[in-house]
């Protein structure tokens, strides 16, 4: 199996369809992440200096919003991930809210029980919603 790095050009047209439909619809959008937990990301390029906006899914943990940086399964982080390292303020929409942000990164040993926590808290949530539902 082959690992590649997605088409920048192809992924940067993909995300701007994203956002626009995000934001003309109240932070709903359609397709693939229509039930999905989406947030804009506004960061700042770290050689460029100029704003780049990537949507994200996210969950949130004790009021915390938590991303997770993944180029589409790439060995290599995405472009927003190195931004905000050199730049931690960043900007955030939810839905139609807005609001600035300073990002933290966590240690890779928080991370990982942060991550494996809530997705046992989802996968439990959605067995005990399928049992309900079969009643």
């Amino acid at each position: 199996m082959t690992e590649q790095t997605p088409d920048i050009a192809t992924l940067h047209a993909f995300n701007k369809n994203i956002v626009d439909e995000f934001r003309a619809n109240a932070g709903k959008v359609t397709g693939q992440f229509a039930n999905a937990d989406l947030l804009l990301l506004t960061t700042t390029g770290a050689k460029s200096g100029e704003r780049r906006v990537s949507p994200l899914a996210y969950f949130r943990i004790d009021g915390k919003l938590i991303i997770i940086g993944s180029f589409a399964g790439a060995p290599v982080n995405p472009a927003w991930v190195h931004n905000l390292r050199a730049n931690p303020q960043a900007h955030v929409e939810v839905g139609t809210d807005a609001f600035d942000v300073t990002a933290r990164e966590l240690p890779a040993a928080r991370m990982m029980g942060t991550i494996s926590s809530r997705l046992r808290i989802r996968s439990w949530g959605r067995i005990n919603e399928g049992a309900r539902n079969s009643n």
